[in-house]
């Protein structure tokens, strides 16, 4: 893990080309306390029906620390969260009680220089995904240059999360899956997901053509050599650009849930992210939205969009705390001109199988 350099200015730099993917901060200030907003209650919709938004239930609650992440991923370790977000080689923060947060280091030292052979010289490593499979703890995470699919998604692996263990050591296992500009895809934003048969897949994408799916080797965690199809699970018909990325996969009660982010990132007060929703019966599609629309075929429901000084929430992910069910995204603070920050929030689950954002913790 690399230590960080004290930091006392806020860097925010946003691309404006449509298919820009993502910016970071480059210099964020540590110890500084930031209000987190609370979040929008969104009522279900889909490309095919008008958006609609709720009238916020609840007020703001208030997050502490060095919250000033893109893309953050969530686990637990014994008594210690950890969240792991875009920036130089994965930044990483720690918190006891999901409140007050502190950037601790990185994953990586340098980039790999696999990654810098594939798609160029590149500074920061994109969009990390944790998880904890088989004894070891799987980071997945992407590399690629702005505006184009020329990617990668890497892995790499830990047996421990806590740096003073001995044995902490992240240990990287090279490429997972590649995209050119020979291909009609886009290989960042991964998410590792163990379908009902504790099978592996790997689902990823942005713009291009979508979200797509792979199935993984259960010994390498890999890209499988048996299973080598693409499978496609949403598009976002209503952007020129087909702008959803950020993709997310949970099972529950029989159903595969599909998240994701459409929309502009990366702009400030003027990004335009919203986190959607679909569900599935199989793992490989065809996900719905609540209205029975596939998200393959640009349907797709509405979770939380922008509403006041909360902009452009998305990337996000899941992770079961226990038996509450935990939504981390990244937003843009208006009232802090436009500085990006996480959030967390429970996520409710109505009678009829749909979650909604709940509390905050």
């Amino acid at each position: 893990m690399s230590s960080l350099p004290d930091r006392t200015a806020l860097d925010i730099t946003i691309f404006t080309d449509a298919l820009s993917r993502r910016a970071f901060l480059k210099r964020a200030a540590t110890g500084v306390l930031l209000t987190a907003a609370g979040t929008q209650f969104a009522s279900c919709g889909s490309s095919s029906e008008s958006l609609q938004t709720a009238t916020p239930t609840r007020t703001h609650t208030t997050m502490q620390g060095d919250l000033r992440a893109h893309d953050p991923s969530l686990i637990k370790q014994d008594n210690t969260y950890y969240v792991f977000s875009t920036g130089g080689g994965i930044q990483i923060r720690t918190s006891t009680d999901l409140l007050t947060w502190q950037l601790i280091g990185t994953v990586f030292d340098v980039i790999p220089s696999w990654v810098i052979d594939a798609v160029g010289d590149i500074t920061d490593l994109w969009a990390p995904d944790i998880s904890y499979t088989a004894g070891v703890y799987h980071l997945y995470y992407a590399g690629s240059q702005f505006g184009v699919n020329t990617s990668v998604i890497g892995l790499a692996t830990n047996t421990t999360l806590d740096p003073s263990n001995p044995g902490y050591h992240w240990v990287d296992k090279g490429m997972v899956i590649q995209s050119t500009t020979s291909d009609d895809f886009n290989a960042i934003d991964p998410n590792f997901v163990l379908d009902a048969n504790n099978v592996p897949w790997l689902d990823f994408g942005s713009f291009w053509t979508g979200i797509k799916l792979r199935r993984l080797d259960p010994q390498t965690f890999k890209s499988s050599t048996k299973d080598t199809r693409l499978y496609s699970l949403a598009v976002n018909t209503s952007s020129d650009v087909d702008a959803i990325e950020a993709p997310f996969i949970i099972y529950r009660d029989k159903y595969y849930y599909l998240f994701a982010s459409i929309g502009f990132c990366c702009r400030g007060s003027n990004s335009t992210y919203s986190i959607v929703i679909g569900r599935s019966t199989s793992i490989t599609g065809p996900y719905v939205d609540k209205t029975g629309q596939r998200m393959d075929q640009g349907g797709y429901t509405l979770l939380l969009t922008s509403y006041g000084d909360v902009r452009g929430p998305g990337g996000e992910s899941i992770y079961k705390d226990g038996g509450t069910d935990l939504i981390i995204y990244h937003y843009y603070n208006a009232a802090a001109g436009g500085a990006v920050q996480f959030f967390i929030s429970k996520l409710h689950w109505g009678n009829d199988g749909w979650p909604s954002i709940g509390k905050p913790i």
